[in-house]
């Protein structure tokens, strides 16, 4: 069935979320004068908004779908929000995920009770590890990261605490971005706002994207980044179907700015980020967007190798 992730899709997700989870709180931050807040998801369970898209997604699969159990590909942060998820509604999941993964994401998706099947990146096409790994289920439902429209609609459930904590929508999101599904869902939820992508030097796809028109996949020799979350090889058309004349055009940071945002987000407001669940702060630091008064900031996650985190906000010599 073809379906299109829709803003009442949207509503409907942010309700059922929060009869199972309390809101991520709006942190107030000032930055070169301007007031911002940032959208805490990295104190979600999992460390990670993908809890949302995690759940909206399986929490509507049908009695037989549940049966059969779900496959997800993922680099950690969606191979553990459809694991929560999974655990919670006693679905069996399999997360096909990179072996080069960090340490924490892998293990942590183990506990919660899910397979996992490991391919090599680059080297191995991972959908085709998960087409495998569907037909040797019998039939499981394929869970993707960014292009299901019940991902995007749990994904853009945080824009509508946002307008509530809020008590409107901001003028601007700035959203890290991999494939897509999150600066989606808060398109939909935040019609007023302009929500603008960030993503990494080099995998700026989705900003590629919105200023072709078209699907841009990844260059051969794309460069090495830390932001291990926000590498997919090519945003879907059903994301950019959504993005295309709702979203503002992206922008794209390094790896040096986002490590800046890692620090400044542990000494101004406590938290524990991951490379890529900084990269929106990363820009807003870095002025590469003209930030307005209300302007929110997705901190989108936290699981981060410790060791690399410590090095990271370690003081220079």
């Amino acid at each position: 069935m073809n379906r299109e992730p829709t803003a009442d899709g949207v509503r409907n997700a942010a309700a059922s979320i929060a009869q199972i989870l309390p809101p991520t709180p709006l942190l107030p931050v000032e930055i070169d004068g301007v007031r911002c807040w940032v959208k805490a998801e990295s104190l979600q369970p999992i460390g990670a908004f993908k809890i949302r898209g995690g759940w909206w997604r399986l929490s509507n699969l049908g009695d037989d779908e549940r049966k059969r159990g779900v496959v997800a590909v993922s680099s950690g942060n969606h191979a553990q929000g459809v694991a929560w998820a999974a655990r919670k509604l006693g679905i069996e999941a399999a997360i096909v995920m990179p072996r080069d993964a960090p340490k924490v994401k892998l293990e942590a998706t183990k506990a919660l009770g899910a397979d996992i099947v490991l391919y090599d990146r680059p080297g191995e096409d991972r959908d085709e590890v998960a087409a495998r790994e569907l037909e040797a289920r019998g039939g499981a439902v394929l869970v993707h990261a960014f292009a299901d429209p019940w991902v995007i609609e749990g994904q853009g459930s945080a824009g509508i605490e946002i307008a509530e904590q809020l008590g409107k929508q901001p003028p601007l999101i700035l959203a890290c971005c991999g494939g897509g599904g999150l600066t989606a869902g808060l398109s939909l939820a935040c019609p007023q706002s302009a929500v603008v992508p960030v993503e990494p030097v080099g995998w700026d796809l989705v900003g590629q994207a919105l200023l072709a028109g078209h699907i841009v996949p990844a260059a051969p020799d794309a460069p090495r980044t830390i932001c291990d979350a926000l590498q997919p090889p090519a945003t879907k058309q059903i994301n950019l179907d959504v993005l295309l004349g709702r979203s503002d055009p992206g922008v794209a940071v390094t790896d040096e700015e986002v490590q800046a945002a890692q620090r400044f987000a542990f000494a101004k407001l406590g938290l524990v980020t991951e490379p890529g669940g900084a990269a929106a702060l990363a820009a807003a630091l870095a002025g590469k967007v003209a930030l307005p008064d209300d302007t929110t900031i997705m901190v989108t996650g936290r699981n981060t190798d410790p060791a690399a985190f410590a090095a990271t906000i370690a003081p220079s010599r």
